[in-house]
């Protein structure tokens, strides 16, 4: 299974990376994806060659993608690759190196969650490097991992995502994390939770920080604001933006929770409606951790003030 994921994702990338700047590839395809987002020409390219890799080498599995959902063979199937062949589409057109794909495997004998994926392997598309983690086993590749021991909210390199979120109310409850690091560290927006989760894993960034879900759950009316920016879709993580990296993120000593501080472990793995979607915190040390999580309790605590 090793073998097959991280094949996948390399056979993925080398067919997206041929693309990458291209302005044709912007084209909007007349279908939205599952999860609501828009679906570009580079999108449906990258999903034609999911099927026909899987159709030759493993036709035995099913696939879950964002644009396709749930593909299983009519005898059903023991596996599961939960697949995102690009994660960060809209860096990928504009040529940035923020894009990636990603690809998880888990049993499929019952209704899996995130804990139960076993392999995940993320591979940045213009570089081809490739991270590959198996649960229990560690980062097999990509490492060894190189964590920040950065404590302090003032220096703190970090990420966070924006598409498709309400970016007043975003900001509101970032707040307090973006000008506590403005000056002695650095906010990004990077466009990809794939490649977000795994600066964290190289040390290039202290955390990934995204409290959309807990917006829409926990602060009355955000729903809406959600709806209208997303042109009618909630736009948040879904599982297949996180299964891959969330296990990489894991397996190289990092914390992985939502935005509330609890784990994603039991988190249903399968799908991408609003309430698949998870608010997520990645990062480097425990100490930063539960910073983080208190500046976010209070940029709740504002909206609902």
């Amino acid at each position: 299974m090793r073998e097959l994921v991280r094949d996948l994702a390399l056979a993925l990338r080398e067919q997206v990376l041929p693309h990458l700047g291209s302005h044709a590839a912007r084209a909007h395809s007349e279908d939205l994806a599952s999860g609501g987002d828009v679906t570009f020409a580079i999108d449906a390219e990258a999903e034609r060659t999911l099927e026909e890799f899987l159709a030759e080498r493993a036709p035995e599995l099913a696939f879950y993608s964002e644009d396709r959902g749930l593909v299983a063979p009519s005898g059903g199937a023991q596996a599961v690759l939960v697949v995102d062949p690009i994660d960060g589409t809209r860096p990928a057109l504009a040529g940035l190196e923020s894009c990636c794909v990603s690809v998880a495997a888990a049993p499929l004998d019952r209704e899996p969650t995130m804990g139960d994926v076993s392999v995940g392997c993320v591979v940045e598309i213009p570089s081809g490097a490739v991270f590959l983690a198996e649960r229990g086993g560690g980062l097999l590749e990509g490492g060894p991992p190189r964590l920040s021991r950065n404590e302090r909210l003032e220096r703190m390199f970090w990420t966070y995502g924006l598409r498709g979120r309400p970016a007043r109310a975003t900001a509101e409850v970032l707040a307090d994390l973006v000008d506590a690091s403005s000056v002695g560290g650095a906010t990004f927006e990077l466009g990809s939770a794939c490649f977000d989760m795994t600066r964290v894993v190289t040390g290039q960034l202290d955390a990934y920080v995204e409290p959309g879900p807990r917006l829409v759950a926990d602060v009355p009316g955000m729903r809406a604001e959600f709806e209208r920016v997303g042109g009618g879709a909630i736009l948040n993580n879904s599982p297949y933006d996180l299964a891959a990296a969330g296990l990489v993120v894991e397996e190289s000593g990092a914390l992985l929770t939502d935005a509330h501080g609890r784990s994603l472990a039991d988190r249903p793995l399968l799908g991408s409606g609003p309430e698949f979607q998870m608010s997520v915190v990645a990062c480097a040390n425990q100490t930063l951790h539960s910073l983080i999580l208190q500046a976010l309790d209070e940029g709740i605590g504002r909206l609902n003030g």
